[in-house]
Order: structure tokens, then C-alpha cells, then sequence
């Protein structure tokens, strides 16, 4: 759905549903898949579903790799593989996240300029990294291997 903005510049709206019974059980719907996640208050840790921290830990992950793929259509930039691990450093007082880090680890014969001007898009052009960059630190690193390091 597109609309327009506080500039007349098109925007694109996104809407999930969430929903949370009194044990803390919850549900969010997005696109036709359902994710559950703990919405629980006091719980002792590790529970067995994300909470709201690991979401937006997945969200910036889920931001890195779809960029990836766009800059392999778009630069080409070939790869056989990419993983990322996001790491959220939270706050108390006030509650907040004050910095994340990620590692993007590729499996490519790209060179060390190619690899960069691929990291260079993926901080320029990542909708959910540029708004999370705005709000906390965040810096990350990409490294590349020609084999797969087994994971």
C-alpha cells in the first residue's frame, strides 16, 4: 500500500498483527506466517521463544541479508552463502538499546573492493539499519571466505 507522507514523498506502510493471552503467550501475524513469541513479564531466562529484543535483533538481521541478495541482482555481487549474527547491548535506565553489532560472514570470490562496496550498500540503502542507526550505535563487520566454514 503506498501513501503519501509529511513531504508528498510515497511511503509504504507495513502492518502485522500481534496478539498476547494473560500467561504471555503470544502471536504475531506478518505477510500469511504466524511467529510466536514470549510476551511474558518476569520469566526466567533462556525461554524457549524470542522475546521483543530478539525480534528486532532478527529484523536487522533479516535487513542485512535481503540487502545482500538486492546487491546481487543489482552491483552483480556473487555469493554461495551468507550468514549474520546481530548482538543487541541493552540498557536499564532508561530502557534501551545502546548499541548493535553484526558480523556478516560470506562464502564469495568477490574481491576485498567488491566485498566493501557490498557492506558500503547494505549500510546506505537498509531501511530497518538506517533507522536503527538513528536511535544507537551500530557497526558491524563483513568477512569473506571462498569456502564454506561449516556452519
Amino acid at each position: 500500500m503506498t501513501m503519501t507522507g509529511p513531504v508528498d514523498r510515497p511511503t509504504t506502510a507495513y502492518t502485522v498483527h500481534a496478539s498476547v493471552t494473560e500467561a504471555g503467550a503470544a502471536v504475531i501475524e506478518a505477510g500469511t506466517q504466524r511467529i510466536a513469541f514470549d510476551a511474558s513479564w518476569g520469566r526466567p531466562q533462556p525461554v524457549a521463544l524470542p522475546g521483543p529484543a530478539d525480534l528486532l535483533a532478527s529484523a536487522l538481521a533479516a535487513c542485512l541479508l535481503k540487502n545482500v541478495e538486492r546487491c546481487s541482482a543489482l552491483l552483480p555481487f556473487r555469493y554461495e552463502r551468507a550468514d549474520v549474527v546481530v548482538t543487541a547491548h541493552r540498557q536499564d535506565r532508561p530502557p534501551s538499546f545502546t548499541r548493535l553489532w553484526y558480523e556478516l560472514s560470506l562464502v564469495t570470490d568477490e574481491s576485498p573492493r567488491r566485498i566493501e562496496l557490498l557492506h558500503e550498500n547494505l549500510r546506505r540503502y537498509g531501511t530497518v539499519y538506517n533507522t536503527l542507526a538513528v536511535v544507537c550505535e551500530l557497526d558491524g563487520t563483513v568477512v569473506a571466505a571462498t569456502e564454506p566454514s561449516g556452519h
